[in-house]
């Protein structure tokens, strides 16, 4: 006999896999910690296997689980299709959407294009810009939905992704750390800028700004062209740069999150919601490098 599988369970396993967290879960779904642990149990003993692995300082999903992932990725989705078309609220209008431009090097537009083609009365007025002014958008209203970049302490948004960052450079890239190392970094203010040069200033490693970017495209060019080297998500690192390792002895960097806000005066329009859901139900893929 088939066994149903609860969606309830399996969107707790997707916040699971998105936030790497079961208190980030917890958070994100507005439940209790022990909630989500239940939630998770009731779920491998419905398929009989392990979906997580945990320890006292780390968890991962098993083989089973990261199977049972890609699954409720598709129940889920179809979930929400299915309320939609029953109840009648076929999302329609415009949504103003604003990504962070290194985004774009994501699945993200791959997800809109999908949305798009289930959604098609749904059109989109897309901005790409930084972090920092597509909250301030958001913030005045110029947009329905963010998809973006928050400073570390900052819990607003729905985690979609936490991504550590890393130092990118090119196979022939070497550095001096007795001379200021030339950083290739976004026009100010910047995330990323800023936390490349306070992990450097902390190290007591001089540095100076070689190359000044508006966008991830400039970014790259300079990287790629041997000008200097920067700073980015670890699953965001193009084909063309190469993470530099630990034999560049360059300070850690920790972590940024890849976050979804929605406008308070736009979240409960069905064609928000739906964006949101498709969003969240794809996952942390979503927001890593695409291979295409």
């Amino acid at each position: 006999m088939t066994v149903p599988y609860d969606p309830e369970l399996l969107a707790t396993l997707l916040a699971v896999e998105q936030t790497g967290s079961f208190t980030q879960a917890a958070a994100r779904l507005r439940i209790r910690q022990p909630t989500v642990s239940q939630h998770i149990r009731r779920l491998e003993q419905q398929v009989g296997r392990t979906l997580v692995h945990r320890t006292t300082h780390s968890l991962s999903l098993t083989p089973d689980g990261e199977a049972m992932i890609g699954f409720a990725r598709t129940i889920l989705a179809a979930h929400e299709q299915a309320a939609a078309y029953f109840t009648g609220a076929q999302p329609r209008g415009r949504l103003r959407i604003g990504m962070s431009d290194d985004l774009a090097l994501t699945r993200l537009p791959q997800i809109l294009r999908e949305f798009r083609r289930d959604y098609p009365m749904v059109d989109f007025y897309l901005t790409v810009e930084q972090s920092r002014v597509l909250h301030e958008w958001l913030a005045n209203d110029k947009l329905d939905v963010l998809v973006g970049k928050r400073t570390p302490g900052d819990e607003r948004g729905r985690l979609v992704k936490r991504d550590r960052l890393v130092w990118v450079g090119t196979p022939a890239t070497k550095l001096d750390l007795t001379k200021p190392v030339p950083l290739v970094v976004y026009a100010a203010p910047s995330l990323s800028r800023s936390e490349m040069r306070k992990a450097l200033i902390r190290a007591q490693i001089p540095y100076r700004s070689v190359c000044v970017c508006r966008g991830v495209n400039g970014l790259i060019a300079g990287v790629a062209a041997g000008i200097g080297i920067s700073v980015m998500g670890a699953s965001l690192v193009p084909a063309q740069l190469t993470t530099l390792g630990p034999a560049y002895r360059l300070p850690e960097l920790g972590h940024i999150d890849l976050v979804l806000l929605a406008n308070p005066r736009a979240e409960e329009r069905p064609a928000t919601k739906a964006l949101i859901a498709a969003i969240l139900a794809s996952g942390s893929r979503s927001l890593s490098a695409s291979t295409t």
